[in-house]
């Protein structure tokens, strides 16, 4: 389910030629852990094994692309480059950086392979909201929400198979750090994702319009993990959850809002705004309200490592965030209250959204992910709808990124409050804070 993957399977089949799948394995990426880069390995063990499988070898290159690729390029016969698509600053410059050294006769393409419509498609320019994106993408489904061709067994082997690949030694030679340790909940790799999938649409598909709001219910879906390190195509996602709308029409219309509509927002808002994770990157109104009440008073006012802990004086708050020390995981409605909390008891909204990026880079297995930087919530009029893709963007809650403004206040200025009388009245806070209390 991967359309970078059937691209150049097809132009090795045109020319005739073997076809090699390379995964270039940094030391480090952001704040990424072990947590993550265990669940990024596991995944890739079985993506090394399907290969053999349909006789593709599969190499684990270790070092940056620009280090290791374009001499692999050169020593292999490589005749034609593909890569994926990522709108972040770091992954556009590897690519960047391959591109200028590879060898003037080999041609590079770049395919949108985990957008449904591919970004630069979907619209050339940022858009605003998802009221100006929504009849864009829905326009282009149809072209691009098809079934996916398959992947067949390449008939043309190569002259040298892939170097064995010691997994173990991949490991120690990163330079991450490893307190933060991988999550039970989630098996990595591709059949233990769509297995979540299908567990999503025979139990919680149902319940997924009337209850994704309330962090007590079992009611999303779950995957944004397998989504965020390409495990799970949200293609084959959307797919999937789309025979189900006759019997499930609210939840399954919910769930193609949020996975492709506000997903390829945060996608859009990423690759055109060079500011995506800053709060230079906020609009005009947002900077300006923000800078008015910079130096407002503070209720509380706490440090990186006070917030990390969870020891604040908001038991929900250290709830949250210790839901997502100990699962990598955090339910979108709280993420949202999460992020806003974090600008309230903070020196600036710089601190804040330093912070809270941190946060949810180092310990959210779906961090480092546009969604993460701007994903906005639904208000559906009837109350929140919480975003079941990649969390909930801390510019979204914190500067504002697709939202509008509000009455003014202390702190936040005409940025959307959110407080926890409301958090009361949407759902069981105790009941929450009780499964989630810190050890005595």
């Amino acid at each position: 389910d991967n359309w970078a993957f059937l691209y150049a399977q097809r132009l090795a089949l045109k020319q005739e030629l073997p076809l090699h799948v390379c995964f270039c394995l940094v030391p480090k990426f952001l704040d990424a852990t072990i947590r993550h880069y265990g669940f990024m390995l596991k995944g890739l063990q079985e993506v090394a094994e399907e290969c053999a499988g349909l006789n593709i070898p599969f190499h684990l290159l270790l070092g940056y692309a620009k280090d290791v690729l374009p001499t692999f390029v050169v020593e292999h016969g490589v005749g034609g480059l593909v890569t994926d698509f990522c709108p972040l600053h770091l992954p556009r410059q590897w690519v960047e950086d391959v591109r200028e050294r590879l060898p003037e006769d080999v041609p590079f393409a770049q395919v949108d392979a985990h957008n449904i419509v591919p970004c630069w498609v979907a619209s050339p320019k940022q858009e605003y909201s998802a009221r100006t994106i929504r009849g864009k993408i829905h326009a282009q489904l149809p072209e691009f929400l098809t079934e996916f061709p398959p992947i067949i067994c390449h008939p043309y082997p190569p002259s040298c198979p892939a170097e064995p690949i010691a997994w173990e030694a991949c490991y120690s030679s990163l330079q991450v750090d490893r307190t933060v340790k991988e999550v039970e909940w989630a098996t990595p790799g591709t059949a233990a994702g769509l297995a979540v999938l299908q567990s999503f649409i025979a139990e919680r598909l149902k319940s997924f319009s009337s209850h994704r709001n309330d962090p007590n219910k079992a009611a999303l879906s779950n995957l944004s993990p397998w989504f965020h390190f390409g495990q799970v195509s949200t293609q084959r996602a959307i797919l999937e959850v789309q025979k189900h709308r006759g019997k499930y029409k609210e939840s399954v219309d919910a769930f193609v809002e949020e996975a492709v509509v506000r997903r390829e927002l945060a996608e859009n808002f990423c690759y055109y705004n060079e500011n995506y994770n800053s709060v230079q990157g906020a609009y005009n109104w947002a900077q300006t309200t923000l800078k008015l009440h910079a130096k407002d008073k503070r209720p509380f006012l706490y440090e990186l490592q006070e917030l990390e802990q969870g020891t604040t004086h908001d038991p929900l708050w250290n709830a949250a965030q210790l839901q997502m020390v100990q699962e990598g995981k955090m339910h979108g409605f709280l993420r949202m209250y999460w992020a806003k909390k974090i600008l309230e008891w903070t020196r600036s909204p710089e601190e804040a959204l330093r912070f809270a990026i941190y946060l949810n880079d180092r310990y959210e297995l779906d961090g480092r992910d546009p969604n993460g930087y701007v994903g906005k919530l639904q208000d559906g009029g009837t109350g929140w709808r919480v975003f079941d893709g990649q969390g909930c963007g801390c510019l979204w809650s914190i500067c504002g990124i697709h939202d509008q403004g509000w009455a003014e206040r202390a702190i936040f200025g005409k940025i959307r409050y959110m407080n926890y009388a409301g958090c009361k009245r949407k759902f069981d806070v105790g009941q929450f804070e009780r499964r989630y209390a810190p050890p005595p």
